[in-house]
């Protein structure tokens, strides 16, 4: 089912609101070498769960990171709320997930680019995991 207008509204405020309370928060507990990007929000039909998709460099630091996100929701929760409060009558529930997409591009242009053939070897290409 496609998007309404309304839940593409809403997921762009808080995509927008979202990178930049993220990188503030970076910021201040003094992670320095770590970027966040908030690549994707979808907003259910009930405007009751946001889906939040985050891309993390370095990589290897992206579980962590997206975990210690899910333990900090309601207070990401609030400092979102406060920002879109004249936009947003309820602010919706935030679940962080690890988006893996640049990884997976990157280990496809590695494999192209290459020596090894991924045809040959498929255990090059490690399969995604479905969020």
């Amino acid at each position: 089912m496609e998007e309404s207008n309304r839940q593409k509204k809403i997921a762009s405020v808080l995509q927008s609101d979202l990178a930049n309370v993220l990188q503030n928060m970076l910021r201040e507990a003094g992670q320095l070498g770590i970027i966040i990007s908030v690549s994707k929000v979808g907003v259910t039909t009930d405007l009751s769960i946001a889906k939040v998709y985050v891309s993390v460099f370095p990589a290897d630091k992206a579980e962590v990171i997206v975990a210690e996100l899910n333990k900090l929701k309601p207070n990401i929760k609030h400092q979102i709320a406060q920002l879109t409060k004249h936009q947003l009558r309820k602010m919706p529930n935030l679940s962080f997930y690890n988006d893996d997409s640049l990884e997976y591009i990157e280990n496809i242009d590695k494999a192209v680019k290459g020596e090894e053939n991924p045809l040959k070897n498929p255990d090059l290409l490690p399969k995604r995991k479905k969020s």
